[in-house]
């Protein structure tokens, strides 16, 4: 899990009385990393740390720093953070597959808070201007995912079934697929309908770009794709901190969302992360500072 921060100047303030910052933005904590307040398009590197010097965690790391910051000590809830992680995954996005070219974007969400993760980007990537739809074959009845299926429904945004997946070829219908099937904590093998949406994800399948969350599904999180034929997202969005699985990942596009993480975290875990530029709520960690126009299979050797 994941997310960002928005720094208001009390003289922009009295220069702007008009403006008045959302209660994302007022809720959004410091970076430990985020000195630096250059203004700069997260699409481009900022020089302060190689993807090799920055820290990949595994699953157990991830799992207790979640733990940790939903604790009494930090005071995150389970939905601040799944809306920041959403927020950086729409960021991102947006920031390789503009809507002028990308427009028609596809999410697929899971079970768990990888696929709450994906329901927030969708309802951001609406709001930037793309033509969302969802496809959420295993609904859970807990009050933050209903909320977060009615708040897309109340936009307009369109629902569709795993036939519709599964019976059209995607690259005709989206130019742009979010795999938020499963996140850190998932293990084991994938079961219907999940193991039949990452076969269409897959290369020989000729899919559109893929903007995997965390950590493509299917890949092992600890040690990437140890199958040698799991899919090949062109851009990937790591949350909190990289995982050590996504070392492996040799895309065009590798990004980091996580700027809340507080600097005790950061230091208790031994967390070295890359700047984030001026207010974005990604950094780039490693890959080409250009859009990427190919499919799902580009850019891995």
């Amino acid at each position: 899990m994941l997310a960002l921060s928005s720094v208001l100047a009390t003289a922009t303030r009295a220069a702007a009385p008009a403006f008045r910052p959302s209660s994302l933005h007022r809720r959004v904590a410091l970076s430990a990393a985020a000195s630096d307040h250059t203004i700069q398009s997260p699409g481009e590197t900022n020089g302060s740390m190689s993807s090799s010097s920055v820290t990949y965690i595994t699953a157990a790391q991830a799992a207790e720093i979640d733990a940790k910051l939903m604790g009494p000590a930090y005071g995150f809830s389970i939905d601040q953070l799944m809306e920041l992680a959403g927020l950086s995954i729409a960021s991102a996005l947006q920031t390789v597959y503009p809507p002028a070219s990308h427009r028609r974007v596809l999410v697929l969400a899971g079970p768990g808070n990888n696929g709450g993760d994906g329901l927030v980007a969708g309802r951001h990537l609406h709001h930037f201007g793309y033509d969302v739809q969802v496809c959420y074959p295993k609904r859970t009845d807990k009050a933050i995912y209903c909320g977060l299926v009615t708040q897309l429904e109340t936009l307009g945004v369109q629902f569709v079934g795993v036939d519709h997946i599964t019976d059209n070829a995607l690259v005709t219908v989206y130019d742009v697929v979010i795999d938020a099937l499963f996140g850190f904590s998932f293990s084991g093998e994938p079961r219907d309908p999940f193991d039949q949406l990452l076969e269409v994800l897959n290369p020989y399948n000729s899919p559109p770009p893929i903007v995997a969350v965390d950590i493509p599904s299917g890949w092992s999180v600890d040690e990437g794709d140890v199958s040698g034929v799991g899919m090949r997202p062109e851009l990937l969005v790591s949350l909190t901190a990289p995982k050590k699985g996504a070392a492996t990942f040799t895309g065009p596009h590798h990004f980091l969302g996580g700027r809340f993480v507080p600097p005790a975290i950061a230091a208790e875990f031994g967390l070295a992360l890359p700047q984030y530029p001026g207010s974005q709520q990604c950094t780039r960690i490693s890959g080409l500072a250009s859009s990427g126009a190919g499919g799902g299979g580009f850019g891995f050797s």
